[in-house]
Order: C-alpha cells, then structure tokens, then sequence
C-alpha cells in the first residue's frame, strides 16, 4: 500500500479502556471519517461512536459494505483523514484485497481495519504495508475512539483542562454559590490554576460574590470568537486569588442575549487550553445553547433544593442529559439548603431513589453563615473554615477533580445525615 503511518494495535481487546477511562480521551479535533461496515453490529457501535461527545467535530459518514466499497467510492473522490474499514477476508488474502484501494488513497490519508483473525503475522504484514490501526473482532466503542485518538490526538501535547459546569433544577437553588465556592476550593486546596466563567451574562453574581467590578469579559469572549484565544482570554480575565481567575458576566440588562447552539464552543475550547480546571457557571434554563455546553462539559453538577418541582426538574434533566451524553457517567447531583424551618421537604432517600443518584453532598440550611459570605463577598472557607459546609467544599473539590472518590467516606457521612434528617 501507499506510506499510510501505522500504529499497531498490540492490545488484546478485553483490554480495551472501558466506561470509566473512556472518560479521559480527550475530545477528537476537526477530522473527516469515513466508516465502512458489513455487519449490523459494527454499524451500531460506529453510529454509537458519531453520538459521543469527543466526536462532536468530527466529520462522520457511515456505510455499508467493506473494502471494494471502499475503493468503489474513492476512485472518484477524494479520501479522508481517516478510513475505518470492517472485513472478514482471510489474512492471506487482506493485502490482495486492499491493493485497488491503496492505488485510490491519498498517502496522508490513515485506515483502521476491523477484522476477525488475530494473527501476529498479520499484524507484521499490515505494519510494513503502513495500516494505521488493526482491531480484532469484536469491538467495543472504547476502543474505536481509542483507536482514533491514538493517531489524531498528539500524546506529547499538553493534557487538556477538565471542564466542570453546575447548573440548578430550579431558579434560586445556590447553584452559583456552590459553583463558586467549589472553584474556589479546588483553587485553594490543590493550587492548580481554576477559571470561573459566568456564563450567565444578564444576571450572573460571580463578580458581586468575589467583591470584583471586571470589565464585560464574557460578552468580548463570546461575541468575538475569531480573536478569541489563551492570550486574548488572559487579558479578559479578574485575578480573584492566587490561583483562580474570573470571566465575569455584564450582568446587565441594556441589551438581551440571543445565542446560537454552538456559540460557547470556541469559549469552552479556549478555556481548557487555558486552565487546567474551569468551572461553568451556567444559569438556569434550556436551549440550545445551554445543552450543548451541559452536553460538552467534562463534568456535570445538577443543584436542587428539596421540594417537589426541584425534583422534576432534576428528574427531566438526569434523563435528558443521560441521552446527550450517554458514554459518560451519571451527572453529580447536590441538595442544597435542606432542613429550613417550617419547609415541609422531599427527604433526600426520595430524591435519591427518583434520579437513580446518590448526593455527592447534601448541604444544611444555613441563613447566617451563607448570608454572611455573599454580603461581604467571600467564600464560605474564608468565612467560617472550621464550619461543616467548608469541609463538604474540600469533599467535592476532590470529586470533581478525580483526585479521589471518596466513597466510603461520603457514604458514611452521607448516612449520618439522613438519619440526623429523619428524626426532624
């Protein structure tokens, strides 16, 4: 064949990432990808695979029938970046077969083969004949973005920053303040560089809850999105401590704000380039906009307080962002302001059981503590670091960031306060 670069795959499949790490594949850049499948079920994965959120850029046509398809097609069009090709010819007989497509393939062009003979010698031949990638039959998803990102992502580059977005069930759930005081905790705690970005630009509060007066940061990032990048970003940015930064909305009604579907994605690109952490402080509601950030974003925290509507609200958005994203774990879900006087609540057990979710953190009702850091403009640990809601910060500022699980734990605690709960 034409010099295609190869890069063997030497795994057995069962070896393959899984659910949990294809969580840390970096999202695929700007590709075009042709597949092409003779069977239904490398068809389902593959059209499984053009649903996940790390190919949202990529450019995917599925079809069907395998190798002389292939050759059949690009005889008079021109090849992809990448060529994904199922076959179930016998290995003596796949280089014969491939010949009329290697003298149609653009020497920059890269094939993945699916085949259903796991043969060492196979392997050897594909290589000197410059294969990008050889996967046994059968296949999972995992391993076919994998598989993707070994050849287009550059191991040696720079990880990319997680994104981190909350957003309420309900208008008035503390959402902000929890993303706030989580950002702030991951700052502190690990002294890693966090970006908080308001994405609420008519009424957010980042600015009045970090006691800062920035200039309109959000609406030049997002309405000037050819110029946007890691040094224009900076210049945007307000210093609030030693390693967090905000991107302050407007907040301000002397103009409304109309997006389309896709308008934070180059906000959102730049920020994880920028930032090894950037938390989302999206507001509450729902259009195209907001669902595509949600559906973007590394990692998803739902807010709610416990009363009725919070608990649809929460239900639809489980259920919808389980649809958007659904290669990806659950989404964490928080319950805010539990056990204010005279409120007759959902209990946590029932909140639990309709989302299928156990809290990350059920958090108290506490007017004086929260009141007294949103009108002086700190955060709970800098006003109270010994109170109960300060070490719940430290708790999801290690959850969110992956630096532990903390399952045990949080369960242990978790039970304590439920049963503290019941006996209301």
């Amino acid at each position: 064949m034409n010099a295609i670069d190869y890069a063997i795959d030497s795994q057995d499949p069962a070896d393959a990432p899984g659910g949990e790490e294809l969580g840390a594949l970096r999202p695929l850049p700007r590709i075009s990808v042709h597949a092409f499948c003779e069977s239904d079920a490398s068809q389902a994965i593959m059209e499984a695979c053009g649903r996940d959120r790390r190919m949202a850029k990529v450019s995917l046509k599925i079809n069907r029938g395998g190798v002389a398809a292939a050759a059949n097609m690009f005889a008079s069009i021109a090849t992809p970046n990448l060529i994904i090709l199922e076959t179930s010819t016998e290995p003596r007989h796949l280089l014969q077969e491939l010949a009329p497509l290697a003298a149609v393939c653009d020497p920059s062009t890269k094939v993945v083969i699916i085949g259903r003979h796991n043969d060492i010698s196979l392997y050897r031949e594909l290589m000197r004949n410059g294969i990008s990638e050889y996967l046994v039959m059968p296949v999972g998803m995992a391993e076919i973005l994998a598989a993707i990102s070994a050849i287009f992502v550059d191991p040696d580059a720079e990880p990319l920053g997680r994104t981190i977005a909350f957003i309420g069930a309900k208008g008035g759930v503390g959402s902000s303040t929890l993303a706030h005081n989580c950002a702030y905790g991951i700052s502190s705690l690990f002294s890693t560089e966090v970006i908080i970005a308001d994405l609420d630009l008519a009424y957010g509060t980042a600015n009045i809850n970090f006691d800062q007066d920035p200039p309109q940061g959000m609406v030049e990032a997002v309405f000037s999105p050819e110029r946007l990048d890691e040094v224009f970003l900076d210049r945007l940015l307000t210093k609030c401590s030693d390693h967090l930064s905000l991107l302050a909305a407007p907040s301000m009604l002397d103009r409304t704000y109309d997006f389309q579907g896709d308008s934070f994605t180059p906000l959102m690109d730049t920020l994880q380039r920028a930032a090894p952490v950037s938390v989302l402080d999206v507001p509450h509601a729902w259009n195209d906009w907001t669902r595509q950030v949600l559906s973007s974003a590394d990692e998803l925290v739902i807010v709610a307080t416990p009363d009725l509507a919070n608990l649809r609200n929460a239900k639809n958005m489980v259920d919808i962002v389980r649809k958007l994203r659904p290669n990806d774990k659950s989404p964490h879900f928080i319950l805010n302001q539990v056990g204010m006087p005279k409120r007759p609540e959902v209990s946590p057990t029932d909140f639990s059981e309709s989302l299928e979710i156990e809290p990350a953190a059920i958090l108290p009702f506490d007017a004086v503590l929260f009141g007294q850091a949103a009108n002086s403009g700190r955060m709970i640990a800098e006003t109270d670091r010994k109170a109960p809601a300060a070490e719940t910060f430290a708790q999801l500022a290690h959850l969110l960031t992956g630096r532990t699980t903390a399952k045990r734990a949080k369960k242990a605690k978790l039970a304590g306060m439920l049963e503290a709960l019941r006996r209301r």
